[in-house]
């Protein structure tokens, strides 16, 4: 609102309509986490927007909202702490809180739920300890006792696994220690006394010491910089990734979209042709969810908001009704990205303000029509089949995480005692565990000839879950003491791995039909 108040009140609103639209962006990119990693979130769209556009127009709106971001403090603040930390503590104190609830729901239906919940928690406070910083190494005080006390969460997460894995309900007051923990994390108090421990087995003795150590790390102010068990990938990592099949695949469904929408709307002559083509590339977007729902949702969104948007033009008249407008559609923003719908019809009252305020009109119809017309678009040219294989994505994703989880499973076998590399392979395996879960899911959810074949690829992530599962409760029976594998373990082992490899196996052949 701020810098399209100041151009209507110049009266010059045209001028505010691009900042208004670079504020919008802004703040729709943000997502809850740290400070820093607001950096890339925010400002590097900004400043790819600004470049594109061969003008500054966006940097002025996105800087102050990228400011304010990292300057203004949370709204549930529980500490005294540095603010600029609030949202890598969370993080941190999430961790604690998911190893809690794993505890609680051992031996029950609930458990595999929690374990991939302490995944997701594990996998977001890795990444806001990651995020940008001046120095290779953490550079204060406060930082350094946050990758402490993330690094003690492991070892706990590691043995709160374990004891999922046995199946077997556990003493109520074994969740209570990392519950005092997250609670510790959050407020920036001590710990506190942790409650009598149970030594029963190898599980419940590698959680106690774990806790030990967890609350030695919270009550020491360590005094040496501390890294993350693993960063972000790597420029290679990420060139592998773009230039794959998967990436190769995905290029080739939004050149198809972009060049088929721009036709389309070069052909209608439209004065905003732009509009089409954005819209669609925007659409293919696969973080979004599954193409079919956000496509239906964008359309809807599109005609709720054009519905309220046409109401309150019959009601008001004049530039400050529509700045009004854009300040309550900014508001709503946070709230409306829950659902892809209703963030599209906040976005597309926001939008209509801006283009009537700089003086076009008749534009805002024709941009409801164009957004439909993308949505038609996309809906038809991004589920036409491709040829060779399907399904890269998932196959990609399915691959690295087979790839992690023998990697961990021969460390543990071959270095039982060596905790630290342990430690990192294991958190590997799980987080491709989960990226390879989360895109079958969204694969399951298209249309077939986008979705492919993916229930072998079921049975691939099943069997992976399980095995992962297997190698961290013997990586804690091998660490307990120089103790041997069971014979139980090693059975198991044994049978998922059979199990992996005719899964895995079958998948691939599914591929090469297809």
């Amino acid at each position: 609102m701020l810098p399209l108040l100041l151009a209507v009140a110049a009266d010059r609103p045209t001028a505010g309509v691009p900042a208004a639209l670079g504020a919008m962006f802004a703040g729709i990119n943000d997502r809850p986490g740290g400070r820093r990693s607001s950096v890339s979130r925010v400002g590097v769209p900004a400043l790819a927007g600004a470049a594109g556009l061969l003008i500054g127009s966006l940097l002025p709106a996105a800087g102050p909202a990228l400011v304010l971001r990292l300057v203004l403090p949370s709204r549930r603040r529980t500490s005294g702490g540095p603010y600029r930390y609030d949202g890598e503590r969370e993080a941190v104190a999430s961790v604690y809180g998911a190893v809690a609830g794993l505890l609680s729901a051992a031996g029950g239906t609930r458990a595999p739920a929690r374990r991939a919940a302490l995944t997701a928690a594990l996998d977001q406070a890795q990444d806001a300890l990651s995020g940008p910083r001046l120095r290779r190494y953490a550079s204060s005080a406060a930082e350094r006792r946050l990758h402490a006390q993330y690094a003690a969460a492991l070892p706990l997460a590691e043995a709160a696994t374990a004891l999922a894995w046995v199946g077997e309900p556990l003493p109520g007051r074994v969740a209570e220690g990392p519950l005092r923990l997250a609670h510790a994390v959050r407020t920036g108090s001590a710990c506190g006394p942790q409650p009598a421990p149970v030594r029963s087995e190898a599980g419940l003795r590698a959680l106690d010491d774990a806790l030990l150590a967890a609350a030695e790390a919270f009550d020491h102010r360590p005094g040496q910089s501390l890294r993350t068990a693993r960063g972000r990938p790597g420029l290679l990592a990420l060139l592998r990734r773009a230039f794959g099949p998967a990436g190769r695949e995905y290029g080739f469904r939004v050149a198809l979209c972009c060049g088929v929408s721009a036709a389309v709307a070069l052909g209608l002559d439209h004065e905003h042709w732009y509009w089409m083509p954005a819209t669609a590339v925007f659409l293919v977007k696969p973080d979004l969810g599954p193409l079919v729902s956000r496509v239906l949702s964008r359309a809807a969104g599109t005609v709720v908001g054009a519905a309220v948007f046409a109401g309150f033009v019959a009601l008001v008249a004049g530039p400050l009704p529509m700045v009004a407008a854009v300040a309550l559609g900014g508001a709503l923003i946070p709230v409306a990205t829950r659902h892809f719908a209703a963030q599209t019809a906040v976005v597309t009252v926001l939008v209509l303000s801006l283009v009537l305020l700089a003086g076009e009109p008749q534009a805002a119809w024709g941009r409801v029509v164009e957004s439909l017309t993308a949505c038609a678009i996309v809906l038809l040219v991004g589920h036409l089949p491709l040829p060779g294989q399907r399904g890269n994505r998932v196959r990609d994703a399915v691959d690295t995480a087979v790839a992690a989880a023998h990697r961990y499973l021969r460390h543990v076998l071959a270095h039982p005692q060596d905790g630290a590399g342990r430690g990192v392979l294991r958190r590997d395996a799980y987080r491709s565990l989960a990226v390879a879960r989360s895109a079958l899911d969204l694969s399951a959810a298209e249309l077939p000839p986008v979705a492919g074949r993916t229930a072998e690829f079921e049975e691939v992530a099943g069997a992976l879950e399980r095995l992962v599962d297997t190698t961290t409760a013997c990586a804690v029976h091998l660490n307990d003491r120089g103790a041997a594998l069971p014979p139980s373990h090693a059975e198991r082992i044994a049978e998922q791995l059979a199990a992996l490899d005719a899964a895995h196996r079958a998948s691939a052949r599914s591929g090469a039909l297809v």
